[in-house]
C-alpha cells in the first residue's frame, strides 16, 4: 500500500510558504532549546503541528482548500503563535491582537460560506440556499467561533492562570453598585488613586481584567464576518465566482466509464 504524505497535498503556491515558515520555526525551536526555554519550545512544537492541519483535514474530508486560504492560515499561524506569543508582538504592538482577530473573522466566514455551498451543491441534499442566506449563515458561522475562541481564553486564563484575556487600565469607573439607597443610580467615579496589597499603583488607573479586550475581540471579529459574508452576498448574487480563491470545495472523483461489452 502506497502512503500519503500530508505535505505532499500542498500546492506550489503555498507549499513554498510553508517550507519557508517551517524552517524558520524549526531555528527558532532550536535557538530556544539550547536556552532551555521550553515554554517557546513546545509553542513551536504546536506551531509545526498546526501547520499541517490544513493538509490533514483536506486528506481525511477529501476537501480541497485553494492555495490563497493555505497561505493565509500559515501565515495567520505564524503570525499568532512565533511572533504574537514567542516575540511578544501582542505587547510590542498594541493593536497586533486586533489585526488578527479580524483576519480570524474574515477566515471563518470564508470557511463558513464554503460549507453552505458544498451543501448547496450537493446532489443528496435537493435544497437551493439564496445568497442572503448563505452569507447569514457564514457570518454566525465566523460569529460562532469567535465566541468559543473567547471561551477557551476565559477557559485558560481561569484554570492555568494565564493572561490570554488581556488586562486594560482603565480610568473611570461607571456602576450602579456605588448607590447606597439602591434606586439603580448609576455613579461616575473617576480613579485618581490606587492602592494593590498596601502599596501605591503607578499605573494611572485600575485594571480591568479582560472584559475589554473579550469585546474589542468579538467587535473586530464581528467586522471581519461582516465584510466576507457582504462580498459573498454580493458575488453569489451576481454569480461572478469572485471568491473562487477563497472556498473550500469537494475533491473531484475521477469515475472510469466500463464499457459493456
Amino acid at each position: 500500500m502506497k502512503k500519503k504524505g500530508y505535505v505532499k497535498n500542498y500546492r506550489k503556491k503555498s507549499f513554498f510558504v510553508y517550507f519557508s515558515l517551517r524552517l524558520i520555526v524549526i531555528l527558532i525551536l532550536l535557538l530556544n532549546l539550547f536556552d532551555r526555554n521550553y515554554e517557546n519550545v513546545f509553542l513551536c512544537v504546536l506551531t509545526l503541528f498546526l501547520f499541517l492541519i490544513p493538509a490533514m483535514i483536506e486528506e481525511t474530508f477529501q476537501i480541497d482548500i485553494p492555495s490563497m486560504m493555505e497561505i493565509i492560515i500559515f501565515l495567520f499561524i505564524f503570525a499568532a503563535q512565533i511572533l504574537g506569543e514567542i516575540n511578544s508582538f501582542y505587547t510590542l504592538f498594541p493593536h497586533w491582537d486586533t489585526v488578527l482577530h479580524t483576519i480570524n473573522g474574515f477566515i471563518m466566514g470564508a470557511i463558513g460560506l464554503s460549507l453552505i455551498e458544498i451543501l448547496n451543491d450537493s446532489d443528496k441534499v435537493a435544497i437551493d440556499l439564496s445568497p442572503l442566506f448563505v452569507s447569514i449563515v457564514a457570518f454566525c458561522f465566523s460569529m460562532t467561533i469567535g465566541v468559543f475562541w473567547e471561551f477557551f481564553e476565559y477557559g485558560m486564563d481561569s484554570i492555568f492562570k494565564l493572561d490570554m484575556q488581556k488586562d486594560t487600565i482603565i480610568t473611570e469607573i461607571h456602576s450602579v453598585t456605588f448607590d447606597e439607597k439602591n434606586l439603580n443610580r448609576v455613579h461616575h467615579l473617576k480613579i485618581e488613586d490606587v492602592v494593590v496589597n498596601g502599596e501605591r499603583w503607578d499605573y494611572g488607573g485600575y485594571l480591568d481584567i479582560g472584559l475589554i479586550d473579550t469585546m474589542n475581540d468579538l467587535f473586530v471579529n464581528f467586522i471581519g464576518a461582516l465584510v466576507f459574508s457582504i462580498i459573498g452576498y454580493l458575488d453569489g448574487r451576481s454569480k461572478n465566482n469572485n471568491l473562487e480563491n477563497w472556498l473550500i470545495k469537494l475533491k473531484k472523483r475521477e469515475r472510469k466509464n466500463e464499457k459493456v461489452a
